[in-house]
């Protein structure tokens, strides 16, 4: 599947609490890699899910696609897939990496294909559902026979890096034509936060629109910042465009699923 388009103008979300994200303007290109930089609790998680069709937006509009915000979120929730978002896609640390794929494979194939697909011989849906999820682990560049115990590693054996891209692998499984990435570079040293935007430009480069949130983006990433104009740092200017935001506290995003639920 190819990617999509993301606009919007003016874009914005009030919680109880106040704004988590507000004034947001960016326009990216099919198969583009997006960052969404800012501090914790700047509402960069908040902007991530509303642009994915899971949080209402109150102000400003947004396409995903052909798909308008907010009205048609679960058009836009269709072509995309979130990854490495706490609370949302929280991984099972007692389950193996294998049941993880296992399970992912069973939601796609109740889920995720078409009439005509079920129609194929159970053994053309198993083999193309084993290409499915070779095909995202590859692509998310996670080697089962390097983990300390291949397939069969529980999650809480995983290094950090490894959790992240077993995430993406499992959004990948179902080909989305949008990837949301959070926290992709939390507690991970800078050759790992060098190797994930790596991997995330190399999905880009697939064809997938992605989205990634992070605290700074590197040079030379299209970026849009959730950050006040007071947290900005000389040294930290970039290609980011600016968000005006009034401070939200650090539980944006609880904040905004309180009012509007969870997409």
């Amino acid at each position: 599947m190819g990617g999509v388009r993301i606009t919007a103008e003016g874009l914005g979300l009030e919680g109880p609490r106040g704004w988590a994200f507000r004034g947001v303007d960016l326009d990216a290109e099919p198969g583009s890699l997006l960052a969404i930089e800012g501090p914790s609790g700047s509402g960069r998680t908040s902007l991530l899910l509303a642009l994915t069709g899971r949080m209402r937006t109150t102000e400003g509009t947004a396409t995903v696609g052909t798909a308008r915000l907010p009205k048609q979120a679960a058009a836009v929730r269709r072509t995309g897939a979130l990854a490495h978002v706490a609370g949302v896609t929280d991984l099972d640390p007692a389950l193996t990496v294998d049941e993880h794929l296992r399970e992912r494979a069973l939601l796609q194939r109740r889920f995720g294909v078409s009439v005509r697909e079920l129609l194929r011989p159970r053994a053309e849906r198993a083999a193309a559902a084993a290409l499915r999820t070779d095909t995202a682990l590859e692509a998310a560049g996670l080697d089962r026979a390097a983990l300390p115990k291949g397939g069969r590693t529980a999650v809480r054996d995983l290094e950090r890096i490894e959790e992240l891209r077993l995430s993406v692998a499992l959004a990948l499984v179902g080909r989305p034509a949008l990837l949301g990435v959070d926290d992709t570079d939390l507690k991970l040293s800078e050759a790992e936060r060098d190797a994930v935007w790596d991997l995330l430009r190399a999905i880009a480069a697939s064809g997938t629109t992605v989205l990634a949130v992070c605290a700074e983006a590197p040079e030379g990433i299209t970026a849009v910042s959730t950050r006040t104009p007071g947290d900005r740092t000389p040294d930290t200017e970039g290609p980011a465009t600016e968000v005006s935001t009034p401070g939200p506290d650090e539980k944006e995003k609880a904040d905004a699923l309180a009012p509007t639920g969870r997409a």
